[in-house]
């Protein structure tokens, strides 16, 4: 048994218990901004397209604000990042609560709550990393599944407050709840972690083989950041639009939450699932497999907008595209040297991030031009189809032969 503070003690697995609950509490603020969505636009009067900046602005400042906290992270260790992000959040959702217009709750949903949110993934996440060893890929999974768990938990609690409250409550609400709740799990990860992860070469990250599949390593890694784009600006179609979806066919803005809950469940199971694929085929496969099933899903909210098929369809959804994102940081151990793999690694990711944000933002514009959501699925399915394209390419190119390691 290993002493406290050492890697897989005691104390590591405490500190991820401590980093999920941050990472499932702090996750509210990527998935409050769509439920309260159909609440926020009849407010403010607004169209569809209008209407869904708020989520375009708090996934790029969970983009940009996610390397900016990791360097700080790095510098002061992880309880500093998680302090200063739970009180933007905090600022963020008082002052959206209060936004007497659009602009400023979209502001306040960018600046504060969005860029607030990040320090509860990646940052948190190489933390998470540094405290195991032998176990690091299931303690990483685990954490992982945190933004999943988030977007289980959040939706009809949110949808509930915002019924029985009204949307502007609910945000001063969920404000002072992240207050009190995450800036005492903040202070629990003040210990650093062990130093013999930090000083050992035989804790470092093995070096993985790497491929050139004939490509220069600035193709590939445009390769990677274009299929991360467009996996995400289809797979933000049903995640950000679904609540609005079901209220537009009248089943009204609580199933669709409940649809959301559902599918991001069936994420937990599926992050975890393509883990273990994703150990036995290789990261192109997986990315490969996930973005196929992926695109089957969408395919299927065409034909079918029942609401037992909504259900059915939102589950198999989760299921299908959960394991897509964490194949990228795979991908990157595969066909790059370990000493680059964290830049290159958080350039998909944020890539990732953008697509969700560009989506979202798409998918509403689209309904504004054409009065339905009909377009704007057939959108996500062409964004889908390159992201397979690329994903085929790569796979054709590959061969068994490391360039380097």
């Amino acid at each position: 048994m290993r002493a406290p503070g050492q890697a897989e003690s005691v104390t590591a697995w405490l500190r991820l218990a401590v980093s999920l609950a941050l990472s499932t509490i702090g996750g509210v603020g990527m998935w409050s901004v769509v439920v309260a969505l159909p609440a926020v636009q009849a407010e403010f009067a607004v169209a569809r397209g209008e209407a869904s900046l708020p989520y375009t602005l708090t996934m790029i400042g969970f983009g940009l604000s996610s390397i900016v906290m990791g360097r700080l992270a790095d510098r002061f260790g992880i309880m500093v990042p998680v302090i200063v992000c739970t009180v933007a959040m905090t600022l963020g959702y008082t002052a959206a609560g209060a936004a007497p217009t659009l602009w400023l709750y979209t502001l306040a949903q960018g600046l504060l709550i969005g860029a607030g949110s990040a320090a509860t993934f990646a940052p948190l996440l190489a933390h998470v990393s540094l405290w195991f060893d032998r176990r690091r890929g299931i303690a990483v999974a685990i954490f992982a599944s945190g933004n999943y768990l988030a977007g289980t938990v959040w939706p009809p609690i949110v949808q509930h407050f915002i019924q029985t409250a009204g949307w502007r409550d609910t945000y001063f609400g969920i404000g002072v709840f992240c207050f009190a709740t995450m800036v005492p799990l903040a202070l629990l990860l003040r210990r650093p972690p062990p130093l013999e992860l930090e000083l050992s070469g035989s804790r470092a990250a093995p070096a993985a083989a790497v491929h050139t599949l004939g490509l220069s390593s600035g193709a590939l890694q445009v390769l990677l950041v274009a299929a991360g784009l467009c996996c995400c600006v289809a797979m933000s179609m049903p995640q950000v639009h679904l609540v609005a979806y079901c209220s537009d066919l009248g089943y009204g803005p609580a199933r669709g939450a409940e649809m959301l809950s559902l599918m991001l469940a069936a994420g937990i199971v599926s992050r975890v699932s393509f883990g273990f694929i994703c150990d036995r085929i290789g990261g192109l496969r997986t990315l490969l497999l996930g973005s196929s099933l992926q695109g089957i899903a969408l395919l299927l909210f065409l034909p079918f907008d029942g609401l037992v098929s909504l259900y059915i369809i939102s589950a198999l959804f989760g299921l299908f595209q959960g394991g897509i994102v964490p194949s990228y940081a795979i991908i990157v151990r595969e066909f790059f040297p370990s000493r680059e793999a964290g830049a290159r690694v958080g350039a998909v990711i944020t890539a990732t991030l953008f697509g969700m944000a560009l989506g979202g933002w798409m998918s509403g514009a689209i309904f504004d031009l054409t009065g339905s959501y009909r377009a704007a699925f057939v959108n996500g399915i062409v964004f889908n189809l390159i992201n397979v394209t690329i994903a085929l390419f790569l796979l054709h190119r590959s061969t068994a032969r490391p360039a380097f390691a």
